[in-house]
């Protein structure tokens, strides 16, 4: 039989083909961790990629910086062993220079080293061989000069135990010195606002009295002018009517001339004497006024000097509470830094602040 291939059937193989081939591609993207993105953030996944290469970098730069702050510190150490080294070397030297000269040196020659070989006789140390018979009186010596040592050092401590002790003596007498240099200024002060208020006090008294004998000249000067003025203009009202009456009321207020007409000498002495009864009356009410005013004036500076002192004396106060919270204070300070002092013996240098702040979280 032939074998014919149809359209459709081609068609169809094609059709499954394809679907195969996506099939094949869509199990490669999910089974494939690499390229897989389903369900999965990418840009959360490069920031976050991006946030641990920044941590690696700043990591780096840490540690490129602590081994840096470590060659520094070993270059310096190493620095300081050579110069240490060389320092004892030059001491070595200057002993050997000073307290070990060639000719008591026991080390063999290096020009000749069959020199103690070569010498006569065989000198050795009494006794039995390698015993040292000098090593109590050596031990001795050592035993001496370490309580020699152990007593310059106490002396070295009670020494500096003084001198501290003198030190604090001597800062607790400046600021009690301090203390009472203020006190003193401030009695001073005191002294001087007293003294001022003293002289502005008797100046307002001195003042107000001048005052008040001015205003009483002044009344009584003005007291005589009414006087007169009333006479002569009562005088020269009444001259032409009469030559007896030698008064006038001109010039009175609420009193005319024309009203002066057809009075006695007796009706006119007595107008005369109310309104000379009246400005009386004026001026004594004047003065009671100008003496109400000296004496408040007086009573307020007393008040003022009185509360100036009341508040000199709560400034005191003040100041002496003040002192003796500030001596506390020192004295808690100073007790706390002895403790610390005691507890805290090992400063902190730049090496113990240089582990912190080293990344970003």
């Amino acid at each position: 039989m032939y074998n014919i291939e149809f359209l459709s059937n081609r068609i169809a193989a094609d059709s499954l083909e394809r679907r195969r081939n996506r099939e094949t591609q869509r199990q490669d993207r999910i089974f494939n961790a690499k390229v897989r993105t389903i369900r999965i953030d990418k840009v959360a996944l490069e920031s976050q990629l991006n946030e641990r290469k920044k941590k690696e970098a700043e990591s780096l730069k840490a540690y490129a910086a602590e081994a840096v702050c470590n060659d520094k510190a070993a270059c310096l150490l190493k620095q300081r062993q050579l110069k240490e080294e060389r320092l004892l070397q030059g001491a070595i030297e200057d002993f050997w220079l000073n307290f070990q000269p060639r000719c008591s040196r026991r080390e063999y020659d290096l020009n000749n080293p069959d020199k103690v070989m070569n010498q006569d006789g065989i000198q050795m140390l009494p006794g039995l061989v390698g015993e040292d018979p000098d090593s109590q009186g050596r031990l001795k010596k050592q035993q001496e000069q370490l309580r020699e040592w152990s007593v310059q050092q106490q002396y070295e401590l009670a020494t500096a135990r003084h001198q501290q002790r003198l030190e604090e003596q001597q800062y607790d007498q400046d600021r009690v010195d301090l203390d009472i240099q203020a006190l003193q200024l401030q009695k001073i002060e005191e002294e001087r606002r007293r003294s001022a208020a003293m002289a502005t006090k008797d100046f307002n008294l001195a003042k107000a009295a001048e005052n008040a004998e001015k205003q009483w000249k002044k009344g009584q000067q003005e007291k005589e002018d009414n006087r007169k003025d009333i006479l002569n203009q009562l005088q020269g009202e009444l001259l032409s009517k009469s030559q007896e009456q030698g008064i006038s009321v001109l010039g009175l207020p609420h009193l005319r001339a024309d009203s002066c007409k057809g009075l006695t000498n007796k009706q006119l002495q007595h107008v005369i004497d109310c309104h000379q009864h009246r400005i009386e009356e004026k001026s004594a009410e004047q003065q009671k006024e100008e003496l109400h005013h000296d004496r408040l004036c007086v009573t307020s500076a007393r008040t003022a000097l009185l509360l100036e002192r009341r508040q000199a004396r709560i400034n005191k106060q003040l100041r002496r509470t003040l002192d003796s919270a500030n001596a506390q204070l020192s004295e808690a300070h100073h007790e706390q830094k002895k403790y610390l002092d005691n507890v805290y013996t090992n400063i902190p240098d730049d090496s113990y602040f240089s582990q912190f702040n080293t990344s970003s979280r």
